[in-house]
């Protein structure tokens, strides 16, 4: 499927809107995508005249966003997401064949296999306008999504590199910054495979192939995310999935093989020497990364289609794109998480969690600390071990989407005795550790009987005069399923102490709380438990912000130099209120006062 033909397939089905205002790609297209994926029934979005005003820049190149979405899993995964992951359960736990007809089904699945691998061709769609000279990065209509951007980035970019010997391909998805005509930023984390093979580069004192594709298939983009083993070549996920063999090209400057109907693709190498300041970027986290040194991409050529179409993505706080990505590839690798962890039967990963900051999981326990002999394992395999906290039921338990009603299971099970802290390896992304890479991860095991209720609950406003007499800096509070016997209490204060030093104080209404959750004054609200449990599973280290007493804290303020915190600490990724103005102005956006409140920001005119 190229790009052309998904969007017909969009245009048909009423999904796309077409914009073709005249709109900068520096923050105006990238907030008016933000605030579309937030919509209930978001719409694709296809820029026809992008810009860049400060640089006097018309684009011929559209741009596409919200590509993932609600309503176009079903034409990216056209099978089910559902139909994908059972076929990948029969592939690891085959059971014997019975009689003729289950033996044809099992050589037809099998047969099915020889569709994985990538088969060159010697169609050039990505390839029908080569530019070797005068490369200009500058040409492509690449975005500045945030207003404290470090710059342009490629946001939707397959990243393609191989091992030093040639035997190992990656395929992944790394923001890449523009630092001029001719040279990107590669944000490849420390885990990350592409790091691995610059490794090997590096100790061999050679330069790395790299090449980077944009557009065609959406599903080469999703498949560019998937946590597969290491030297396994992602593009066979995708011939698994279509049923067909992925088709490639080599590279023009170099031999890397890509898809032949890439609509874009940038071409050059790593030179592993030089390394250059990378960021900030406004990241999936809701955050700020902060700028730390990366690897940089000399490009040697840029080729395309005669018409292309440039896709990217914005990233910030949830729920955007990344929902749907996450979503995918959540259901589709249940089967092969499931072979470390065979005892696991359901998990979800809530996108205000951001993925990895918070896992719901579904156990079958067969002894007592079987759940957390579980996280152990999850936090030993892959991807997974970037999880910082995870939360076990029983198999008994519901419906894992319905967060209501699992929230209530949990208060209704949940001791303090079952809570294991630990640490382990944490996303680079990670903001809240004391040390980069490193930090407290949090086990609960909620898998055994209700327990007992003997908390005395008393209404919020009796609760809040009672507290403002021990201490005057709490603002605001609210609790949340008072009617379990772990009622949370959210207490929002004007920070001017450490939150342990207010939770020693609570411990003298230990008869009215069980858990407390404390957060900042600015920019939090205690009836919005949404985005309250985004900034909390973002905030806390375990090792160092739960508290365990006669009741339960959570710390999830920011933290800083009262905390003795020693890393800069980032900033909220928010939209910028000058542009949002005008483009509400313009009558291109329709803005909510809750978006105002929670997700934009005054500048200064900036």
């Amino acid at each position: 499927m190229t790009s052309d033909e998904f969007i017909e397939i969009l245009k048909q089905k009423s999904l796309l809107t077409v914009i073709s205002d005249e709109l900068d790609v520096n923050l105006e297209i990238p907030h008016i995508a933000y605030l579309q994926a937030r919509r209930e029934i978001p719409k694709v979005l296809l820029f026809t005249n992008p810009v860049d005003k400060a640089k006097n820049i018309k684009y011929d190149i559209p741009v596409l966003m919200n590509i993932f979405n609600k309503n176009t899993l079903d034409i990216i995964f056209p099978q089910g997401i559902e139909s994908i992951q059972q076929e990948i359960k029969e592939l690891l736990q085959p059971k014997k064949p019975s009689n003729i007809f289950e033996k044809f089904e099992m050589l037809k699945t099998l047969f099915s296999l020889k569709h994985v691998f990538p088969k060159k061709t010697i169609k050039k769609l990505s390839q029908e306008v080569v530019i070797t000279q005068n490369i200009d990065l500058e040409q492509l209509p690449i975005l500045k999504t945030w207003q404290e951007d470090g710059g342009k980035f490629i946001t939707m970019g397959s990243v393609y590199t191989k091992s030093l010997d040639g035997k190992k391909v990656n395929v992944g998805m790394y923001r890449l910054q523009v630092y001029d005509k001719t040279r990107l930023g590669l944000h490849w984390q420390i885990h990350k495979d592409s790091n691995h093979f610059f490794h090997e580069y590096k100790k061999a004192g050679k330069k790395m192939p790299v090449s980077i594709t944009i557009g065609g298939d959406p599903l080469y983009t999703w498949a560019a995310t998937a946590p597969l083993p290491i030297g396994i070549n992602e593009l066979f996920l995708y011939g698994f999935i279509k049923k067909q063999n992925p088709k490639v090209i080599k590279s023009i400057t170099n031999d890397i093989y890509v898809p032949y109907d890439a609509d874009i693709v940038i071409e050059g190498y790593c030179d592993p020497s030089e390394m250059e300041i990378e960021g900030m970027f406004g990241d999936h986290t809701g955050y700020y990364t902060l700028k730390e040194p990366y690897p940089v991409l000399n490009v040697t050529a840029i080729t395309h289609r005669k018409s292309p179409i440039f896709y990217a993505t914005v990233v910030g706080k949830p729920p955007l794109e990344d929902k749907y990505m996450g979503l995918a590839t959540e259901r589709i690798f249940l089967p092969l998480l499931q072979t470390q962890t065979p005892d696991l039967v359901d998990y979800r990963m809530p996108e205000n969690g951001v993925f990895h900051n918070l896992i719901l999981c579904k156990i079958a326990p067969l002894y007592k600390g079987h759940s957390l002999q579980i996280a152990h394992a999850l936090w030993g395999v892959g991807q997974m071990s970037f999880v910082k906290h995870a939360i076990f039921v029983d198999d008994k338990a519901g419906d894992l989407n319905d967060y209501d009603a699992i929230t209530r299971h949990i208060l209704q099970r949940f001791h303090p005795k079952n809570i294991l802290i630990s640490k382990g390896v944490v996303d680079a992304l990670d903001h809240a550790s004391d040390e980069m890479l490193v930090g407290g991860k949090m086990g609960i095991d909620c898998t055994a009987d209700v327990v007992e209720n003997t908390v005395d609950v008393i209404d919020d406003e009796q609760l809040l005069q009672a507290i403002k007499l021990m201490d005057e800096s709490v603002i605001a509070l609210k609790q949340y399923y008072r009617d379990t016997p772990n009622p949370i209490c959210v207490i929002q204060y004007n920070k001017k102490q450490k939150a342990y030093d207010l939770f020693q104080k609570l411990l003298a209404l230990k008869n009215h709380l069980r858990i407390v959750v404390f957060v900042d004054q600015h920019q939090n609200d205690v009836n919005d438990a949404y985005m309250l449990i985004w900034r909390v599973v973002n905030n806390i280290d375990a090792s160092r912000d739960v508290f365990l007493d006669e009741i339960v804290g959570i710390d999830g303020t920011n933290k800083g130099e009262i905390d003795g915190f020693q890393r800069e600490w980032p900033h909220d990724v928010n939209c910028t209120k000058s542009v949002i103005d005008n483009l509400q102005k313009r009558g291109l956006i329709e803005v909510t006062d809750y978006e105002y409140k929670m997700f934009i920001k005054d500048y200064h005119g900036e």
